[in-house]
């Protein structure tokens, strides 16, 4: 996103200069410089130069690591700092190399549109972030190891400041300790039950607040290593356990991370981008076919265009998946009724002749035309394209500890599931390949999907 802004900062101070269109100006701009030797070649270089320079300093200001671990005005300094030092370099560079045929003046209102662009994409940035951890999205869920006044007042620290990111899951209490009479009602377990939990409630980070025995917390360090969740310690807690590891300040509270699992940033950022960009482009290319589909719909029986039902995504989060009615109005109080026709096994349930499928419901359902509402979910973050399909609460219940796995991601419109298991009714299989997904996924692996998808779509195989 950093060199994104230094390019469109430099197209914007190109134009702004011959003050023409778009078109005229990049013509312009290359005829006065392609034919003074190597000029043109020298600027984009020196650009190249600049936002290499942008993003090691950005860097080294800590401006990439997590949005909720920093005050806003802090951000905004560093990032003008950083602007401002990679300014300072690019503009050396050109006395040096006394490129005079270049203009000063673009130069300097290219480095002054980075640094005002910067600025304000990680201003609107942290807004946007905001909004989602306020509809309880992206937030990272927390076990606290101890019951002390310590515990229960970071516990209030992070429930309080809202933009921190964090969702309190519960305490977890210590041999020997007596709990603080505002925690007794939150404990969820001990430190033998601590990992079984951190399944369950889906958590991404625990918090020592209480002295230990070094060999307890190296204990809980190997095995929070292996199950890939970050833990983080208070400073005069860690007893030599991380030289010289940089402090992190969570609202006011200094915590030192023993562990901090891998994160394919830049490939779910392209995948989030992905997202956005292709299922908004399916629903203006074919919202023809979808007022076709919904008047097809209204026509064939009473009822609602759209079917929206609460499905359980990422980490446990309750969100309302839209769908294409293709059944009768009160379907879900006819389902009890032919539970004995269920072709798969306890947790999942499905029929092939459904007699409450309306008749336009089948052809959609042949097609998964049913599903295209769903691209709606996909834009507003609660779904993917590619990913385990979201399941029921009333399935979630009947999951084992390992099943719960599958909703360590976003959930998709279509999986691996759906294109190689599809008439597979066993539930052990529908696991295996959301697993598999999971621990082998890529942006190739997604775009094979894809093509999959569209194959299996026009096969007709749905039921």
């Amino acid at each position: 996103m950093d060199a994104l802004t230094v390019f469109l900062a430099a197209i914007t101070a190109t134009l702004y200069r011959f003050r023409t269109d778009p078109m005229t100006g990049a013509r312009s701009f290359f005829e006065g410089t392609m034919f003074h030797g190597l000029s043109v070649w020298i600027l984009l270089a020196l650009l190249c130069g600049f936002t290499c320079a942008l993003i090691v300093t950005s860097r080294r200001l800590h401006l990439y690591t997590p949005m909720h671990m920093t005050n806003f005005l802090h951000e905004q300094r560093m990032s003008a700092q950083a602007c401002l030092t990679s300014g300072l370099l690019l503009t050396g560079t050109l006395y040096l190399v006394r490129a005079e045929t270049i203009s000063r003046s673009i130069v300097l209102e290219t480095i002054g549109l980075v640094a005002i662009g910067v600025g304000l994409r990680r201003f609107i940035y942290r807004i946007l972030l905001y909004q989602r951890f306020d509809r309880g999205l992206d937030t990272r869920n927390v076990l606290i190891v101890g019951t002390g006044p310590e515990a229960n007042a970071l516990r209030q620290h992070l429930e309080k400041i809202r933009h921190l990111g964090y969702t309190f899951k519960g305490f977890i209490e210590l041999p020997g300790c007596s709990p603080h009479e505002d925690v007794s009602e939150d404990i969820v377990g001990n430190l033998e039950t601590l990992f079984q939990h951190t399944r369950k409630q889906f958590i991404d980070e625990i918090f020592f607040t209480t002295p230990c025995e070094r060999v307890v917390v190296q204990s809980v360090l190997e095995q929070a290593r292996v199950h890939g969740v970050d833990l983080r310690v208070i400073p005069d807690l860690y007893d030599g356990l991380a030289w010289n590891s940089p402090i992190e300040y969570i609202g006011q509270f200094p915590t030192i991370p023993l562990h901090r699992g891998a994160v394919p940033e830049i490939g779910l950022i392209f995948k989030r981008v992905f997202d956005t960009v292709f299922s908004a482009l399916v629903l203006i290319f074919l919202s023809p076919l979808l007022l076709a589909i919904a008047i097809a719909i209204k026509l064939d029986s009473p009822g609602s265009v759209f079917y929206t039902s609460e499905r359980i995504g990422k980490k446990g989060v309750v969100f309302r998946c839209i769908k294409f009615r293709t059944m009768v109005r009160d379907a879900d109080s006819r389902r009890a009724e032919i539970m004995h026709m269920n072709e798969r096994d306890d947790v999942l349930f499905k029929v092939s002749n459904d007699p409450r499928v309306t008749r336009q419901g089948r052809f959609l359902r042949r097609y998964s035309l049913d599903e295209l509402p769903q691209f709606i979910n996909v834009i507003r973050g609660e779904m993917s394209i590619v990913g385990p399909r979201p399941p029921l609460a009333g399935e979630v219940r009947k999951y084992d500890l390992d099943h719960l796995r599958r909703l360590d991601v976003t959930p998709g419109i279509t999986g691996l599931w759906q294109v190689q298991g599809r008439q597979d009714p066993s539930f052990a299989s529908y696991v295996s390949l959301d697993v598999t997904y999971i621990d082998n996924w890529s942006i190739w692996l997604d775009f094979k999907i894809i093509m999959r998808t569209i194959a299996v779509v026009f096969s007709g195989t749905g039921t």
